[in-house]
Protein backbone atom coordinates (compact mmCIF):
# COMPACT_ATOMS: atom_id res chain seq x y z
CA UNK A 1 0.00 0.00 0.00
CA UNK A 2 1.43 3.37 -0.94
CA UNK A 3 1.94 6.25 1.49
CA UNK A 4 -0.41 8.32 -0.72
CA UNK A 5 -3.39 6.61 0.90
CA UNK A 6 -2.32 7.77 4.38
CA UNK A 7 -1.52 11.25 3.15
CA UNK A 8 -5.08 11.55 1.87
CA UNK A 9 -6.48 10.98 5.38
CA UNK A 10 -7.41 14.15 7.27
CA UNK A 11 -5.03 15.33 9.96
CA UNK A 12 -6.07 14.67 13.56
CA UNK A 13 -7.75 17.76 14.98
CA UNK A 14 -6.59 17.99 18.61
CA UNK A 15 -9.35 20.43 19.61
CA UNK A 16 -12.00 18.19 18.06
CA UNK A 17 -10.63 15.21 20.02
CA UNK A 18 -10.81 17.21 23.28
CA UNK A 19 -14.41 18.16 22.54
CA UNK A 20 -15.27 14.56 21.66
CA UNK A 21 -13.76 13.23 24.90
CA UNK A 22 -15.65 15.88 26.91
CA UNK A 23 -18.92 14.97 25.19
CA UNK A 24 -18.37 11.25 25.80
CA UNK A 25 -17.54 11.92 29.47
CA UNK A 26 -20.71 14.02 29.88
CA UNK A 27 -22.79 11.24 28.33
CA UNK A 28 -21.15 8.67 30.60
CA UNK A 29 -21.96 10.86 33.61
CA UNK A 30 -25.60 11.26 32.56
CA UNK A 31 -25.84 7.48 32.16
CA UNK A 32 -24.27 7.07 35.63
CA UNK A 33 -21.33 5.15 34.20
CA UNK A 34 -18.64 7.10 36.09
CA UNK A 35 -17.88 5.80 39.56
CA UNK A 36 -14.71 7.87 39.98
CA UNK A 37 -14.26 11.18 38.16
CA UNK A 38 -10.84 12.81 38.16
CA UNK A 39 -8.96 15.85 37.00
CA UNK A 40 -5.60 17.47 37.60
CA UNK A 41 -5.03 21.06 38.67
CA UNK A 42 -1.95 23.22 38.88
CA UNK A 43 -1.15 24.61 42.32
CA UNK A 44 1.70 26.41 44.07
CA UNK A 45 2.84 23.00 45.35
CA UNK A 46 2.77 21.31 41.95
CA UNK A 47 0.18 19.40 39.95
CA UNK A 48 -2.54 17.81 42.08
CA UNK A 49 -4.76 14.89 41.13
CA UNK A 50 -8.34 15.20 42.41
CA UNK A 51 -10.79 12.29 42.32
CA UNK A 52 -14.42 12.09 43.44
CA UNK A 53 -17.19 9.54 43.71
CA UNK A 54 -20.89 10.38 43.88
CA UNK A 55 -20.44 10.53 47.67
CA UNK A 56 -17.70 13.17 47.55
CA UNK A 57 -13.99 13.84 47.18
CA UNK A 58 -12.19 10.52 47.62
CA UNK A 59 -8.56 11.32 46.74
CA UNK A 60 -6.10 14.20 46.52
CA UNK A 61 -2.64 13.20 45.33
CA UNK A 62 0.63 15.07 44.92
CA UNK A 63 2.77 14.57 41.82
CA UNK A 64 5.43 12.72 43.86
CA UNK A 65 2.86 9.98 44.55
CA UNK A 66 2.61 9.21 40.81
CA UNK A 67 -0.79 10.16 39.43
CA UNK A 68 -1.01 7.14 37.10
CA UNK A 69 -0.30 4.81 40.03
CA UNK A 70 -2.96 6.56 42.14
CA UNK A 71 -5.52 6.14 39.34
CA UNK A 72 -4.64 2.43 39.06
CA UNK A 73 -5.16 2.00 42.80
CA UNK A 74 -8.51 3.79 42.61
CA UNK A 75 -9.54 1.43 39.81
CA UNK A 76 -8.50 -1.55 41.97
CA UNK A 77 -10.00 -0.38 45.28
CA UNK A 78 -13.02 1.76 44.38
CA UNK A 79 -14.16 0.88 40.84
CA UNK A 80 -12.65 0.27 37.41
CA UNK A 81 -15.07 2.90 36.05
CA UNK A 82 -12.62 5.80 36.42
CA UNK A 83 -12.91 8.63 33.90
CA UNK A 84 -11.43 12.07 33.35
CA UNK A 85 -14.46 14.27 34.08
CA UNK A 86 -13.27 17.64 35.41
CA UNK A 87 -16.71 19.17 35.88
CA UNK A 88 -17.49 16.97 38.91
CA UNK A 89 -14.45 18.53 40.63
CA UNK A 90 -14.98 22.23 39.78
CA UNK A 91 -15.93 23.14 43.36
CA UNK A 92 -12.91 21.30 44.78
CA UNK A 93 -10.58 23.07 42.33
CA UNK A 94 -12.10 26.47 43.21
CA UNK A 95 -11.80 25.91 46.97
CA UNK A 96 -8.18 24.79 46.60
CA UNK A 97 -7.42 27.95 44.59
CA UNK A 98 -9.00 30.01 47.38
CA UNK A 99 -6.99 28.14 50.00
CA UNK A 100 -3.67 28.76 48.24
CA UNK A 101 -4.62 32.42 47.74
CA UNK A 102 -5.13 32.75 51.51
CA UNK A 103 -8.86 33.42 51.06
CA UNK A 104 -10.11 30.10 52.50
CA UNK A 105 -9.33 28.67 55.95
CA UNK A 106 -11.55 25.60 55.88
CA UNK A 107 -13.05 23.48 53.14
CA UNK A 108 -16.76 23.05 52.58
CA UNK A 109 -16.77 19.85 50.56
CA UNK A 110 -18.49 16.49 50.67
CA UNK A 111 -15.87 13.86 51.48
CA UNK A 112 -15.77 10.13 50.80
CA UNK A 113 -13.62 8.40 53.45
CA UNK A 114 -13.90 4.89 51.99
CA UNK A 115 -10.11 4.64 51.49
CA UNK A 116 -9.53 4.96 55.26
CA UNK A 117 -10.77 2.22 57.56
CA UNK A 118 -11.22 1.84 61.32
CA UNK A 119 -8.98 3.96 63.53
CA UNK A 120 -7.41 5.69 60.53
CA UNK A 121 -10.82 7.03 59.55
CA UNK A 122 -11.45 8.17 63.12
CA UNK A 123 -8.16 10.10 63.11
CA UNK A 124 -9.00 11.78 59.80
CA UNK A 125 -12.37 12.90 61.11
CA UNK A 126 -10.62 14.76 63.96
CA UNK A 127 -7.98 16.54 61.87
CA UNK A 128 -10.25 19.40 60.68
CA UNK A 129 -10.63 20.32 64.37
CA UNK A 130 -7.04 21.61 64.25
CA UNK A 131 -7.60 25.22 63.29
CA UNK A 132 -5.99 26.93 60.34
CA UNK A 133 -2.61 28.36 61.37
CA UNK A 134 -2.27 25.99 64.33
CA UNK A 135 -0.67 22.59 64.88
CA UNK A 136 -1.29 19.65 67.21
CA UNK A 137 1.01 16.83 68.23
CA UNK A 138 0.48 13.22 67.25
CA UNK A 139 -0.21 12.44 70.93
CA UNK A 140 -2.90 15.15 71.18
CA UNK A 141 -4.61 13.78 68.06
CA UNK A 142 -4.38 10.23 69.47
CA UNK A 143 -6.14 11.37 72.65
CA UNK A 144 -8.81 13.26 70.67
CA UNK A 145 -9.41 10.12 68.61
CA UNK A 146 -10.07 8.08 71.76
CA UNK A 147 -6.80 6.11 71.91
CA UNK A 148 -4.13 8.14 73.79
CA UNK A 149 -1.47 5.42 73.36
CA UNK A 150 -1.96 5.09 69.60
CA UNK A 151 0.58 7.77 68.66
CA UNK A 152 2.21 5.62 65.98
CA UNK A 153 -1.17 4.71 64.53
CA UNK A 154 -1.95 8.43 64.25
CA UNK A 155 1.32 8.87 62.36
CA UNK A 156 0.32 6.07 59.99
CA UNK A 157 -3.17 7.56 59.51
CA UNK A 158 -1.62 10.93 58.63
CA UNK A 159 0.96 9.36 56.30
CA UNK A 160 -1.77 7.42 54.46
CA UNK A 161 -4.33 10.23 54.44
CA UNK A 162 -6.08 9.96 51.04
CA UNK A 163 -7.27 13.57 51.28
CA UNK A 164 -4.21 15.71 52.14
CA UNK A 165 -4.67 19.50 52.14
CA UNK A 166 -8.46 19.15 52.53
CA UNK A 167 -8.12 16.94 55.63
CA UNK A 168 -5.18 18.83 57.20
CA UNK A 169 -2.71 16.16 58.29
CA UNK A 170 0.03 18.73 57.60
CA UNK A 171 -1.01 20.40 60.89
CA UNK A 172 0.06 17.34 62.92
CA UNK A 173 3.64 17.57 64.21
CA UNK A 174 5.88 15.77 66.66
CA UNK A 175 5.74 16.62 70.36
CA UNK A 176 9.09 18.41 70.11
CA UNK A 177 7.67 20.68 67.39
CA UNK A 178 9.58 19.06 64.53
CA UNK A 179 7.53 18.42 61.41
CA UNK A 180 7.58 14.66 60.97
CA UNK A 181 6.75 12.99 57.68
CA UNK A 182 4.28 14.05 54.98
CA UNK A 183 3.02 12.42 51.77
CA UNK A 184 4.22 15.38 49.72
CA UNK A 185 7.53 15.50 51.58
CA UNK A 186 8.62 17.49 54.66
CA UNK A 187 9.48 20.55 52.56
CA UNK A 188 5.90 20.73 51.32
CA UNK A 189 4.59 20.35 54.86
CA UNK A 190 6.72 23.34 55.90
CA UNK A 191 5.41 25.36 52.93
CA UNK A 192 1.79 24.69 53.91
CA UNK A 193 2.38 25.58 57.56
CA UNK A 194 4.16 28.79 56.50
CA UNK A 195 1.25 29.64 54.18
CA UNK A 196 -1.21 29.22 57.01
CA UNK A 197 0.96 31.22 59.38
CA UNK A 198 0.97 34.10 56.90
CA UNK A 199 4.70 33.90 56.20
Amino acid sequence: MSNDVFEALPAVDADAMIRLRARLAAQASEAELIDVAYRTVDSPVGKLLLAATDVGLVRVAFAVEGHDLVLERLADTVSPRVLHYPRRLDTVARELDEYFAGARREFDLRLDFQLAKGFRREVLRHLPEIEYGHTASYSVVAAASGSPRAVRAVGTACAKNPLPLVVPCHRVVRSDGSLGQYAGGPELKAILLDLEAGR
